[in-house]
């Protein structure tokens, strides 16, 4: 665990808004130096000038997450500047939803590639550098948050390409916390499981990569797109909320970290489904009207 970030060094990627951005601005606060990282360069440099402003050392890389090369670059750009970083926050995301089959392999590789590659590669580069920093340093502490989703817990229908890439930050993310603890009590890890917050993550096409182009959509796509504007947009828990939850489970070394703690009475249903053999439970069996809304709508001609 960590209690005192003064002088502490935090990587954040998708740093340039949402969650990544709020983390920041209490990193400034806290006295931590900042490696900002973001694919949307106008983002990442408004980030930056605000938290330069705002009294801390700032590192910002446009980075495109899913892309091996760039995160190793990062990499040894945190190494070079300011050596192994003491917070981790493998944040970058987008979203995507409609019928599952009707996802075409770009959108399979888009979201893959930022949800859990991105992922990937910030554990198996920086994790090696904070085990080091602790053989070296008993002082030293570490922690790694990764940003699933409250949709890596449960498996909402006409989003299954993002509850997929969520389920795998969510295994990853477990597995990392066992692993750490075999090796070290220095460094250790959370997951982040947010549910509707405002961060803009529902418009993500903004920055989709032009080698990875979008078909036209489909109408469980468009169904998908209106329906997380409308949650989302209508979230009442604020991303600086949720910032503050993250610091909090640092200090405290806690590891599932939720927005929403109501919403965990559906994955207790989830889980129960899967200990019983049973069937999948309706997942708007609170609400019945947005099932029959949305299957009216599916199978409309």
């Amino acid at each position: 665990m960590i209690t005192d970030f003064k002088n502490k060094v935090a990587v954040l990627t998708g740093a340039g808004s949402g969650f990544g951005l709020e983390c920041a601005r209490i990193g400034a606060q806290r006295g931590m130096k900042l490696v900002l990282a973001d694919v949307q360069q106008d983002a990442l440099n408004k980030a930056a000038a605000e938290l330069t402003a705002a009294g801390a050392e700032v590192l910002a890389q446009q980075v495109d997450v899913s892309d091996a090369a760039q995160m190793e670059h990062l990499a040894r750009r945190v190494q070079e500047r300011f050596g192994a970083p003491h917070f981790v926050f493998n944040n970058a995301g987008v979203g995507a939803g409609g019928l599952v089959w009707e996802n075409t392999v770009q959108d399979w590789h888009w979201v893959l590639g930022v949800n859990l590659w991105g992922v990937i590669h910030g554990v198996r580069l920086f994790t090696p550098m904070m085990l080091d920093a602790a053989k070296k340093d008993p002082a030293y502490r570490g922690h790694i948050v990764n940003t699933a989703s409250m949709a890596g817990l449960l498996n909402a229908p006409n989003m299954g390409i993002y509850n997929t890439s969520k389920h795998a930050v969510v295994s990853l993310s477990e597995t990392l916390y066992q692993d750490l603890a075999l090796v070290t009590e220095q460094v250790s890890a959370s997951v982040l499981c947010p549910y509707f917050v405002p961060t803009g993550i529902n418009q993500s096409e903004r920055n989709r990569p032009g080698e990875l182009p979008a078909a036209k959509p489909t109408r469980s796509q468009l169904i998908g797109q209106a329906m997380s504007d409308k949650a989302v947009n209508s979230g009442k828990v604020t991303a600086a909320e949720v910032a503050q939850k993250v610091f909090d489970a640092i200090a405290a070394n806690q590891f599932y970290i939720y927005s929403h703690p109501k919403a965990l009475g559906s994955v207790q249903t989830r889980l129960e489904d899967i200990m019983q053999a049973r069937n999948p439970t309706d997942p708007f069996a609170h609400k019945p009207e947005l099932g029959v809304d949305l299957r009216r709508a599916l199978r409309s001609v």
